[in-house]
C-alpha cells in the first residue's frame, strides 16, 4: 500500500511535468537549513524560554532519529522498490536510512514548537497556522519526491509530538525544581556517548547490490555523530549560558533586534564554509561531530554573551 500510494504521486508528477518538484524540494530544504533560524530568533530576541521550548523538542528528535534509524536500518523506497524513481536532486540528500523520516523530525518540533508559542496570543496565531501548514508540506513533500513512505513521516511525526510533549512536561518540572536541571544536563551528556558507542560499535547490513554496498555504514555513522553532535553542543552551551551568562531578550530595543538579525548570518555561513573545514581537520565522524558541537554552541551560548555585552546601550530588560 505504502510503495502504490508512492507510485500514484510518481505518476501524478508525470502528468504534471514535474513543476511541483523544485517547490517541493524547496520546501524540504528550507525545513533543514532556514527554519531553525525562527526559534533562534525567539530564543534571542522575543522569548527566551519559549525560544529554548521549539530547541530542545528538536534536540531530542535530534537524539532519537539516529538511533531509532540503525536499530530499524529500513532501506529507501526504491531499493525496496525499482519502480520508484526519486524526483528531481532529491535522491542525493536523502542518503542512509529512510525510517523514520529525518526532514520531518527537524521541521516538526521546530514549527511545531513556534506553532504553540504564537498560539498563545490572538495577534501572533496566523503564524501558528502557517507553521502546522508548513509541517504538513514538509512531511507530504517527502512522500512526492519518492524519498520516504507514508509510514517514515507518520512516525516521524508521532516522534516530533511526543517529543513536544516530554519538552512541556520537562519544563513545567524545571520551573517547580530548577536544581534539577544540571542532573537532566548531565543524564543527557552520559546518553549522548553512549549514543556515540552504540553507533559506533553496532553492526549494520551489508546486502550488495550491482556489485555496491546500499548502504556505507560509515555515512550513517557520519550522519548519527552529527545528529549526536547537535545535542551535546546544547547540553555544554545551556550549561555554560544558565551558570554564567545568563542573557535576557531585550524586545524593545532596536538595537537588540538589528544585532539578532545580523547574527543570524554567522549560522548560514557556518553551514556552508565550516563544516567542510571541520570534516577535512577531524574526518568524517568527528569533524561532523565538533562542526554541530560548535554551530549549537554558536547560538546557545556564544552570540547570546555578545548580546549581554549590549545591555548598557540598552535601557530596560525584558523578562526572559
Amino acid at each position: 500500500m505504502d510503495i502504490e500510494y508512492l507510485l500514484t504521486l510518481q505518476n501524478f508528477r508525470g502528468s504534471i511535468s514535474d513543476s511541483l518538484t523544485p517547490v517541493m524540494e524547496w520546501i524540504s530544504m528550507a525545513a533543514t537549513t532556514y527554519l531553525i533560524l525562527i526559534p533562534v530568533f525567539w530564543y534571542w530576541n522575543r522569548d527566551k524560554r519559549q525560544g529554548l521550548y521549539a530547541l530542545v523538542s528538536y534536540y531530542f528528535c535530534m537524539f532519537l532519529t539516529p538511533v531509532i534509524k540503525l536499530i530499524a536500518c529500513v532501506y529507501r523506497p526504491w531499493i525496496r522498490d525499482p519502480r520508484i524513481v526519486p524526483a528531481g536532486d532529491s535522491i542525493r540528500t536523502a542518503t542512509g536510512y529512510s525510517f523514520p523520516s529525518g526532514h520531518t523530525t527537524t521541521c516538526a518540533p521546530l514549527a511545531g514548537g513556534m506553532a504553540l508559542n504564537t498560539w498563545k496570543k490572538k495577534y501572533t496565531r496566523f503564524l501558528s497556522v502557517l507553521f502546522v501548514l508548513f509541517i504538513l508540506l514538509t512531511a507530504f513533500s517527502r512522500n512526492y519526491l519518492g524519498v520516504h513512505t507514508p509510514q517514515d513521516v507518520a512516525v516521524a511525526l508521532i516522534i516530533s509530538a511526543l517529543s513536544l510533549y516530554a519538552t512541556a512536561k520537562l519544563f513545567d518540572y524545571l520551573s517547580e525544581n530548577p536544581g534539577r536541571e544540571d542532573l537532566f544536563l548531565l543524564g543527557g551528556f552520559l546518553l549522548c556517548w553512549a549514543a556515540i558507542a552504540f553507533i559506533s560499535l553496532k553492526s549494520y547490513p551489508t546486502d550488495i547490490v550491482d556489485g555496491k554496498l546500499i548502504v556505507g555504514p560509515e555515512k550513517m555513522k557520519v550522519d548519527g555523530y552529527g545528529d549526536i553532535g547537535k545535542v551535546i553542543g546544547f547540553i555544554v552551551a545551556r550549561y555554560i549560558e544558565k551558570a554564567w551568562i545568563r542573557f535576557r531578550p531585550r524586545r524593545d530595543s532596536w538595537l537588540h533586534i538589528i544585532l539578532c538579525l545580523i547574527g543570524l548570518v554567522p549560522m548560514l555561513l557556518l553551514k556552508t564554509y565550516f563544516r567542510p573545514v571541520m570534516r577535512g581537520w577531524l574526518g568524517d565522524q568527528w569533524g561532523s561531530l565538533a562542526y554541530n558541537v560548535l554551530f549549537t554552541f554558536y547560538y546557545i551560548a556564544l552570540f547570546p554573551l555578545l548580546l549581554k555585552a549590549t545591555d548598557r546601550f540598552a535601557p530596560g530588560s525584558a523578562k526572559a
